[in-house]
């Protein structure tokens, strides 16, 4: 029986190495700060008065999508606090990006803390 034990362990740590070298890539290419374009004007969030009331603090991620002049055309909400997230959707559309050959996805994290 110890030897079932073994091989069903050796087995299952087999499959975890195999799931995380296949995940792990994925998750580094998302992240690739090299294809990010530089931010030329970065307008401020508000802080939302009923959120810094209630001592809510947090992260908002958006995603933005940048047109080749370097305007924001959209910004989509993918997680953060729902008291949070509509301030942060205002500022980074007011944000301005380097000029590029073509739309890009920019992934922004906006980071809240009402002290």
């Amino acid at each position: 029986m110890t030897k079932t034990l073994m091989r069903q362990g050796a087995v299952t740590f087999v499959l975890l190495v195999a799931v995380l070298s296949v995940l792990l890539p994925v998750q580094s290419r998302g992240q690739d700060a090299g294809t990010a374009r530089k931010i030329l004007t970065k307008t401020p969030p508000v802080y939302p008065t009923l959120a810094r009331s209630m001592n809510i603090r947090g992260v908002v991620k958006v995603e933005a999508l940048v047109a080749p002049n370097g305007s924001v055309k959209t910004v989509d909400v993918k997680g953060g606090h729902p008291l949070l997230t509509q301030s942060a959707v205002t500022a980074v559309g007011h944000w301005k990006f380097e000029p590029a050959a073509h739309e890009t996805r920019e992934f922004i994290e906006i980071k809240f803390d009402p002290e």
